[in-house]
């Protein structure tokens, strides 16, 4: 990985996977409890979401969290 590109997040993973998923964030939301203004405001990057939160995103969206080397 180049030093001048940065490093991809969890948040920036999350927002794409939401934008890729082709869902609605009502329907995100209705599927997976989450608020919906909470969700609009995150993917606005108003605000995070709390870890819970994250994970129950991730797993709807279906992303894992896996290590990877470290060079």
């Amino acid at each position: 990985m180049s030093k001048n590109k940065p490093k991809p997040t969890m948040t920036a993973a999350l927002k794409k996977a939401i934008q890729d998923s082709g869902l609605t964030l009502y329907r995100i939301a209705k599927d997976t409890g989450i608020v919906g203004t909470s969700l609009l405001r995150f993917m606005r990057g108003e605000t995070s979401l709390r870890l819970d939160k994250a994970d129950v995103l991730a797993e709807y969206l279906g992303l894992e969290l896996v290590k990877r080397k470290i060079l």
